[in-house]
């Protein structure tokens, strides 16, 4: 019998704004779909942490005994700067500034979105599409769009007609808000503008003469709105209604809203059963933005090089940080808050070396099946992972109580501890024990705190020569030292 029979699921729905019991459309199968990146610059950490949400979620469905087919698309056309109708393609604009070819662009991007979510040990999707691969798609329904007379077309752009979608469906109700209100709130077009009302968006965009991107289409030479290519993919993939569509906060209006109108215009019928939105992340209290400083690349986090933090950080101290909020809360990343959630993350991998080697008694103090169920119960409330990890850390005081002497556990019962917890850390949060080789090993981080402690020293006794020499022989060798307020740490590059 598979875990999802006898462990209820409950998903907070942002369409009906309430926790529902998860009923999958196929029983046993699982279809999601994921808003992905706008490939024009690295990574982002926010984005990050949405899209490894969602990666829990995935793995925690897989682990229930789902079969799950996830998509998560990648963005390479169509998505205008400021997220308008109007204006240039976002990664047109960055291939202009480079002197690139835009799939240039989006070549260079993908790859880096792929290795930074390989360093956070993220499973691939199950598909992973791009918008030019789906032009065609996008352009049948846009099609069936206008035949059904919820589009228009102006001078070889297509637009929705929000107003007319409005007399039959209703605009949105994912994001609670009323389209008299909107409307009310919204300025008067000008005599320039092609739309109808301020509120329509554009489903196919003329090309002017200067837009690098561009394909032929019934209405002239062009490309599609940006809302358009989540439409035709998830349908395409995972048909004309599926089980969840997921992304961040900020994509529920206008993009998420768009994509249900769309398909409601075009398939007659809501196209998803549970909306899913992952919060943002904040960095000293302040928003992420890069244009403000108050920015780091996950790339930064793991070497050190940077002003913010003042030592590097693994991939799995930075996950570990991340799966201890639940992922609809604001999250705020700041130095105090890795470095705990790096002490936590060796506590943890240090109980389940303990695990491994404890010795066994006849009975067991630990009564494992409440402390086993609490676990699945925090799980399957939304995927509540601090409540999770507060349980796994019941254990490791468990753990640390057997070595000690005070506790003893039957070999059955440490068998299947060990076991669930090597479900839960691995295969459920995404963590991984730190390797050998990979960065610093134990002894050369204890050679090098040594330098660093002598180097100190030197220092102290104003004795500058060694202390820079200790310095620059180790630069030599790839090991970078940061001073900073907190003493002085190093990277291994």
């Amino acid at each position: 019998m598979p875990l999802y029979d006898i462990q209820p699921l409950k998903i907070y729905n942002s369409l009906s704004g309430k926790k529902e019991v998860f009923e999958p459309l196929n029983e046993g199968h699982v279809g999601m779909y994921v808003c992905g990146p706008t490939v024009y610059s690295n990574v982002h950490l926010g984005n990050c942490r949405t899209f490894m949400s969602f990666d829990m979620i995935f793995r925690y469905l897989r682990h229930l005994g789902y079969k799950v087919r996830y998509v998560r698309n990648i963005t390479d056309a169509g998505h205008l700067v400021d997220d308008a109708d109007d204006g240039e393609d976002k990664i047109a604009k960055r291939a202009r500034l480079e002197q690139l070819e835009p799939m240039e662009v989006v070549q260079r991007y993908t790859v880096d979105f792929h290795n930074i979510l390989e360093k956070f040990n993220f499973l691939p999707p199950s598909i992973e599409p791009t918008a030019t691969g789906h032009i065609i798609e996008q352009m049948e329904i846009i099609k069936d769009i206008l035949q059904k007379g919820y589009g228009y077309e102006v001078n070889g752009s297509v637009y929705f007609d929000v107003v007319k979608f409005n007399e039959t469906f209703q605009y949105g109700k994912l994001s609670g808000r009323k389209l008299e209100d909107m409307i009310a709130n919204t300025r008067e077009l000008t005599a320039q503008d092609e739309k109808k009302s301020p509120q329509d968006f554009a489903l196919w965009k003329k090309a002017e003469p200067q837009h690098i991107m561009r394909w032929p289409s019934p209405w002239g030479d062009g490309f599609p709105g940006w809302h358009l290519e989540c439409t035709a993919m998830s349908t395409k993939y995972l048909g004309e209604t599926f089980d969840i569509h997921g992304g961040g906060m900020d994509l529920k209006f206008p993009h998420h809203e768009c994509e249900i109108a769309q398909a409601e215009a075009s398939f007659g019928h809501s196209p998803v059963r549970y909306w899913m939105h992952a919060n943002m992340l904040t960095m000293n209290g302040k928003k992420m933005a890069k244009s403000t400083g108050n920015n780091i690349l996950p790339g930064e986090i793991f070497t050190g090089e940077n002003n913010i933090l003042s030592k590097p950080f693994s991939p799995s101290v930075v996950r570990f940080f991340m799966m201890q909020a639940h992922y609809t809360s604001i999250l705020d990343l700041s130095n105090d808050a890795l470095l705990a959630s790096e002490k936590g993350f060796h506590r943890l991998m240090e109980a389940l070396d303990t695990l491994e080697v404890l010795e066994t008694g006849r009975k067991s103090d630990f009564d494992l099946e409440p402390w086993k169920r609490q676990c699945y119960e925090a799980m399957n409330d939304d995927f509540n992972t601090p409540v999770l990890i507060a349980n796994l850390f019941e254990a490791v005081k468990r753990i640390n109580l057997i070595k000690e002497g005070k506790e003893s556990i039957s070999q059955s019962d440490k068998l299947e501890l060990t076991q669930t917890l090597n479900a839960f850390v691995f295969e459920v949060l995404g963590l991984e024990q730190q390797k050998e080789g990979n960065g610093a090993s134990n002894k050369l981080s204890g050679v090098v705190e040594l330098l660093i402690a002598l180097r100190d020293e030197a220092r102290a006794n104003k004795d500058f020569p060694t202390s820079d020499k200790i310095r620059d022989q180790l630069a030599i060798l790839g090991i970078q030292l940061k001073d900073g307020k907190e003493g002085t740490t190093f990277s291994v590059s």
